[in-house]
């Protein structure tokens, strides 16, 4: 029954790979190119904003975005009072932001700028496109109310000025006709159209102008799509090329198949037969991971990208923590199903309590993060579901059976590379005293941790647009110095400019104000023009900023709190406090590194910092769990640590290999968009590494010892006094 649950499920999966293949899995815009902006929401007559007021917001900018003619948009409301709003293929932010922020309340007045009429006179969606008797451009607008349109043009002819002006977005005390000389020009004026009325009419209308086709297009889309019942104020905005987007892809793809290349050559190099159904297993994985990311609509980002090659690594882990377990049993004279069976068993735990401890950490992501690092919240939990069944389950029965063929049972190097060598000396590994050195390890990170502490406190950090508010430039082009490009910068009249390479071909500028949409498309048609350069953009302002600052404080206090109360229900309150220690440790260390070679921290830096933290749990909960297990035996302290630090420390090793190998693969062949990202992990991750074996586990010596001395100290007894005839 179980072989063929096992074989019905193995089948699924396999079947599955061909679902993504015929079916488009949705592209980010850093992927394929297009326009995001976030806009805070508030009501128009400054009363409380209501849900009612965002959903009919919503609905409005819903009708404007489907009149662009854009495929697959995405439409949120975050929170209580925000949009956000991505669209893919649209790179002219000046003409969408319009069409989508404009109020479009369309009113009839007369020349003193009294109201008469407002768009409830009109049809709904009667708006259309038309010629006016001299074949220029108008806007033809059917009306609802006959009654109340006769009325008011039977009362306007017969004012000394008889004419009635049409107001599109009217502002009261801005906007007047007495002060209005060019009506009918749009890029200049909210004024539409004064027309003379010589007699009062009830039949459809045309607003005349100086229009030209698109001009006439977007009213007609504006004001079919309806008045917008709420103000929006632009917050953040991006702007991605299609073609910036499309070399992303393509760069960040072929980083990943190297990594996962390797991945799979040094696990068949090592483990042998094992390692080769290993990397059928990641293969499995990876099928597994799309599927289910295709399956609830997901949009594939280049951080979730990222986060699936992070997740790779945690599978590898699974692997390599029951490998290992095998090889010990086996040198502990076990049989090979044997070893198996109690490999397996006991590397179990490590397991589940690792991935369940990055999952806290994927979840307060999720929760906390804006769009990107939901995204890569996303697949890293996606990433976890996966890696418990495929590499748990499918790898362990695939094994399973291989070995009841027998075939295997005097085969042991072939199938997981394990030589049994006769000798009485103890593996390099194990002879080590990790409790002895670990001094030089603490000095030397206390050292770095020191410095950086200095630079931020004096110089502070290299803060991206995202904190500091402002408005920056990604300029790609095969040829361009960063004398031209600050040349360029001084010639359309910005002097002040923080300019970084990227790459050899990517720069990156930052502007310290929100720029004017007209700036911004003038700056990016000079590199294109001029460099024949490929041009991203984004603006952020401070009211995210904060937001930003204020989240990242909270998800990282929200994760730490989540792993104590963790690893006090599965250990003790020992290990969650050095546990934590260490993982202090490690995201300070990220930070130091990035404030003493000034490399730039922005929105994706916290999801590496957490990732981190993800990890590095991971690797340290791993070595609590085999500390446990010695301890359990009674033997002394530090022995108990030399020892679990000793068995641990090939796993600990192989698994950041293999968990560096993806992330150095997307720093020499991914996108210039996540290199920091990836710089943070990389730095991480070696932290991560040298953390759980030189400062997380003799910080649990330290306080276990303290306690145990603590509790062995003998209390002052009082001598019995004794007294003749009763006691003595």
């Amino acid at each position: 029954m179980k072989r063929s649950l096992f074989l019905i499920l193995l089948v699924i999966i396999v079947a599955l790979a061909y679902i993504p293949l015929f079916k488009d899995i949705n592209f980010g815009l850093d992927l394929k190119g297009g326009f995001e902006i976030l806009y805070e929401v508030s009501s128009l007559d400054d009363q409380e904003l209501t849900s009612d007021m965002m959903k009919a917001t919503y609905k409005t900018i819903s009708r404007r975005v489907d009149s662009l003619g854009v495929l697959e948009p995405e439409i949120e409301i975050e929170g209580s009072n925000r949009i956000r709003i991505k669209l893919a293929g649209v790179t002219n932010k000046e003409d969408a932001g319009k069409i989508l922020s404009k109020a479009a309340t369309l009113s009839f007045r007369d020349t003193k700028d009294n109201l008469l009429m407002s768009a409830s006179v009109l049809k709904a969606g009667g708006a259309r496109n038309e010629t006016d008797n001299q074949g220029k451009p108008a806007v033809g607008l059917s009306v609802a109310d006959i009654d109340k349109f006769y009325e008011v043009t039977k009362a306007v002819k017969d004012y000394p000025d008889n004419r009635i002006v049409i107001w599109l977005d009217f502002e009261e005390e801005i906007d007047s006709f007495a002060t209005t000389y060019n009506c009918g020009d749009l890029e200049n004026s909210n004024c539409l159209s004064a027309a003379t009325v010589s007699q009062a009419f009830s039949s459809d209308v045309q607003i005349t102008g100086s229009f030209s086709k698109e001009e006439v297009s977007t009213l007609v889309e504006l004001i079919n799509s309806g008045s917008l019942p709420t103000k929006l104020n632009e917050l953040s905005s991006r702007i991605v090329t299609a073609s910036f987007g499309e070399n992303s892809l393509q760069k960040t793809l072929l980083a990943g198949i190297i990594g996962i290349t390797i991945i799979m050559g040094v696990l068949i190099f090592i483990y042998r037969f094992s390692g080769l159904i290993a990397s059928i297993g990641l293969l499995l994985y990876g099928v597994l991971v799309f599927f289910i990311f295709w399956m609830i609509g997901g949009v594939l980002t280049l951080p979730g990208i990222a986060s699936l090659l992070l997740g790779i690594g945690m599978a590898v882990d699974a692997n390599v923590l029951s490998f290992e377990r095998i090889k010990e049993e086996l040198k502990a004279k076990h049989s090979l199903k044997e070893a198996f069976r109690i490999g397996y068993k006991n590397s179990l735990s490590s397991i589940i309590d690792s991935n369940i401890t990055t999952l806290i950490v994927a979840i307060v992501l999720f929760v906390l993060g804006e769009s990107a690092v939901k995204g890569f919240a996303t697949m890293l939990m996606i990433s976890i579901f996966s890696t418990i069944l495929v590499m748990v389950f499918i790898v362990r029965n695939m094994i399973r059976w291989f070995l009841k063929t027998n075939f295997f049972e005097k085969k042991q190097c072939f199938f997981i590379g394990f030589k049994n060598k006769k000798t009485n000396k103890k593996p390099l590994f194990e002879r080590f005293n990790y409790l002895k050195k670990y001094k030089f390890f603490v000095i030397g990170t206390s050292f770095i941790l020191l410095v950086g502490l200095i630079l931020t406190l004096t110089m502070g950090l290299n803060l991206s647009v995202d904190f500091k508010g402002g408005t920056d430039f990604t300029i790609t082009a095969n040829k361009i110095s960063e004398k031209e490009i600050k040349a360029s910068y001084q010639e359309l009249g910005f002097k002040d400019i923080e300019l970084s390479r990227i790459d050899e071909k990517s720069n990156y500028v930052k502007i310290g104000k929100i720029l004017k949409d007209s700036k911004i498309v003038e700056i990016s048609d000079h590199f294109k023009e001029k460099y024949k350069a490929t041009v991203e953009s984004g603006s952020v302002s401070t009211v995210v900023k904060q937001e930003l600052i204020k989240n990242a404080i909270l998800s990282t206090l929200l994760a730490f709190i989540g792993i104590i109360i963790y690893v006090s229900f599965r250990f003790t309150f020992n290990f969650a406090v050095a546990g934590i220690l260490a993982l202090i440790h490690d995201a300070f260390f990220v930070v130091a590194m990035f404030s003493i070679f000034k490399i730039e921290v922005d929105t994706i830096f916290i999801a590496a910092i957490l990732t981190i933290v993800g990890y590095s749990i991971n690797d340290t909960v791993v070595v609590f769990d085999r500390i446990r297990e010695e301890n359990l035996n009674n033997n002394k302290l530090d022995e108990v640590i030399n020892k679990s630090l000793g068995v641990t420390m090939k796993r600990s090793l192989l698994t950041s290999v293999t968990t560096l190998i993806p992330v150095v693969a997307l720093l020499l062949f991914g996108s210039a968009q996540i290199f920091n990202f990836n710089i943070a992990m990389f730095i991480g991750l070696i932290a991560g590494c040298y953390s759980s074996i030189f400062i997380a586990s003799p910080i649990w010596y330290i306080l276990t010892t303290k306690r145990k001395i603590k509790s062995f100290v003998k209390k002052e007894v009082i001598e019995e006094i004794k007294i003749k005839g009763i006691n003595s």
